[in-house]
């Protein structure tokens, strides 16, 4: 992997950049939609080139437990298995052990938990989740790490941030395939200290990318922006960041204007699915009877195919006849919109004027 940095905003810490994985490059800021299953939900891969995107983000954890990383590897690799083309990032599912399973036991060695599609005992280890990953094939790769809950007692989250550098050094040492680029992930809740110590422990293992996780876990949009103010300045400027599981566009602003690269989320294709889509006057919720008859499309200024075809009032029609492709084509429609974001803001960022965009973007969500 190289990843080289082509612009610095002069008065914030937002930067534009390449990175250059063996087989792609992709321009920074860029946001990554979610295919937890080795699916973005509702669209197909062909769709999905034409809103622009280069890579998606798949869940390791989700993938083993079905198909398995077997079935994947006798079709030749995940990227062959969902025919996608462009990258793929594979998260390990630290985060959902944690949280979606019926965790029973979590020890320095692993967690023991019960599958939740066939109620299989099973132990996931540092060690294990790095040959499942290798296994799968993905560009980028993450370490299994141990994500607290928010709130969460400092103790707690101390100990949690010991286990997540000491499985980090494990994936380390167990990470095989370097065609793949294995990345750090930085815990510690809302912990300065710990954060700071954890960023820390990682950028001393030399990881060639480095991700922040445990925000958008309900600790609000000040405590994460605080996080990210200090913890950004930890680690290394010739580096990728990725902030985990964010988010809503003025939580991407906020986190690029503080030296965020990489940003994944399910935001733009739930809220598709639940007839909400974001354009560039604010939110509009496809159901609401103002649109019944309403012959324009969601956004004037987007180019997207739904847009270019179709008027809000059949958008609307779509979900009161609880038809597919309506959740097809709003998905579409976001995932379009916020493609179409980074690439505002990688010009921005660009041309010296990232601070401009920022405040004319919240001035037209405001009107």
């Amino acid at each position: 992997m190289i990843f080289r940095t082509l612009a610095v905003d002069k008065q914030t810490k937002a930067r534009c950049g390449e990175l250059r994985l063996a087989n792609h490059s992709i321009s920074t800021p860029v946001f990554m939609p979610v295919g937890t299953q080795g699916t973005i939900k509702t669209l197909t891969p062909q769709q999905l080139k034409e809103t622009n995107t280069k890579i998606i983000l798949c869940n390791a954890y989700h993938l083993c437990l079905r198909p398995g990383e077997k079935i994947i590897r006798q079709s030749g690799g995940l990227h062959k298995f969902i025919g996608w083309d462009g990258a793929i990032i594979t998260d390990s599912g630290g985060y959902q052990v944690f949280s979606l399973t019926g965790l029973t036991k979590v020890s320095d060695n692993g967690v023991e938990f019960q599958s939740p599609i066939d109620g299989t005992r099973m132990f996931l280890t540092p060690e294990r989740m790095m040959q499942i990953q290798n296994d799968i094939g993905a560009d980028v790769i993450m370490p299994f790490d141990e994500c607290v809950p928010y709130p969460c007692e400092q103790d707690k989250a101390g100990v949690a941030v010991k286990r997540t550098v000491e499985w980090a050094e494990r994936c380390l040492n167990a990470h095989k395939n370097k065609q793949q680029t294995l990345f750090g992930i930085v815990q510690g809740s809302v912990f300065r200290e710990l954060r700071i110590e954890c960023a820390r422990k990682l950028v001393e293992m030399n990881f060639e990318g480095y991700s922040i996780g445990g925000l958008s876990v309900g600790e609000g949009a000040f405590l994460m922006n605080e996080v990210l103010d200090y913890t950004v300045d930890y680690l290394p400027q010739e580096r990728p960041r990725y902030l985990m599981g964010v988010g809503f566009p003025i939580d991407i602003i906020n986190a690029v204007e503080r030296g965020i690269d990489m940003f994944d989320c399910v935001v733009p294709t739930r809220n598709g699915r639940n007839g909400c889509a974001f354009t560039s006057a604010g939110k509009i919720k496809i159901l609401n009877s103002q649109y019944k008859e309403d012959k324009e499309s969601l956004d004037k200024t987007c180019g997207c195919y739904t847009c270019r075809n179709f008027t809000r009032a059949y958008l609307r029609h779509l979900f009161l006849a609880n038809e597919i492709l309506g959740l097809t084509l709003i998905s579409l429609h976001n995932i379009f919109y916020f493609q179409n974001l980074m690439q505002q803001i990688r010009e921005s960022i660009m041309k010296g004027g990232f601070k401009d965009f920022k405040a004319e973007f919240l001035l037209k969500q405001s009107e």
